[in-house]
């Protein structure tokens, strides 16, 4: 039924690659299915100004796509002077969602910068970003740790992100750019490695869906999820 012959509740391929760049604290290449992104994680030894002075740490993070990642070209957003809604939604997404895995207190006054730039798009793009991120970030604070710098492991719980839906009539897990095109319900789920909910975008795109349906798909992000977090310890161990 799938285009690409999954079952209802089976993932895309997913792996791992660590250390794919020389100079940031933490790197990865995260690829799920034909979706890849590169997340990179930078120490900062400074914090936004809303905050500075209370001794917490923060977390923040941004996203991009390169020309030729779909399947025509895309100006840059530098050519046009400015980022666009959705660029500026999804690394807002990014940044809150990796928060909510990471005691601030512990981390201390200094700020953790992700960077996620899509190489190739299909499907999923936001979701494989936040897991990725993760995974850069994992990087960036065991090298803290290492120092000596950071003493109480500030990363309370792995935060991963899937993408479900409905696609001709039937739960989904993990939607490719053919699905999620024509899928009557998307929706992304950012969850905790713990199985607590940190985020679900919903949104019915020509077709209405019952509380029931929302719970199955509920049902499949937890099981996606619980795979990624598999992969991203693998990855960081």
């Amino acid at each position: 039924m799938r285009p690409s012959g999954r079952d209802l509740s089976e993932m895309r391929p997913v792996s791992i690659e660590t250390g794919v760049t020389k100079h940031a604290e933490g790197s990865c290449l995260i690829k799920m299915g034909d979706t890849h992104v590169i997340c990179t994680a930078s120490l900062e030894p400074r914090v936004p100004p809303f905050i500075k002075g209370s001794g917490l740490g923060w977390v923040t993070a941004e996203y991009g796509m390169l020309p030729r990642s779909t399947g025509s070209r895309m100006r840059r957003e530098a050519t046009t002077g400015k980022q666009g809604g959705r660029t500026v939604e999804i690394q807002r997404l990014i940044g809150r969602s990796l928060r909510a895995g990471v005691d601030r207190v512990a981390l201390g006054e200094r700020q953790i910068s992700i960077d996620c730039d899509v190489i190739q798009a299909d499907g999923g793009t936001r979701c494989a970003a936040i897991t990725g991120g993760w995974v850069a970030l994992r990087l960036a604070v065991n090298k803290l740790m290492k120092a000596g710098d950071v003493i109480t492991d500030p990363l309370v719980s792995p935060v991963a992100a899937v993408s479900c839906g409905i696609y001709a009539g039937q739960p989904v897990l993990d939607l490719d750019y053919p699905e999620d095109s024509e899928a009557g319900v998307d929706g992304n789920f950012i969850l905790r490695g713990d199985g607590q909910l940190i985020e679900v975008q919903m949104s019915a795109e020509g077709a209405t869906f019952s509380r029931d349906q929302m719970g199955k798909l509920l049902d499949l992000a937890e099981t996606g999820v619980a795979q990624l977090v598999e992969a991203q310890k693998a990855a960081t161990a």
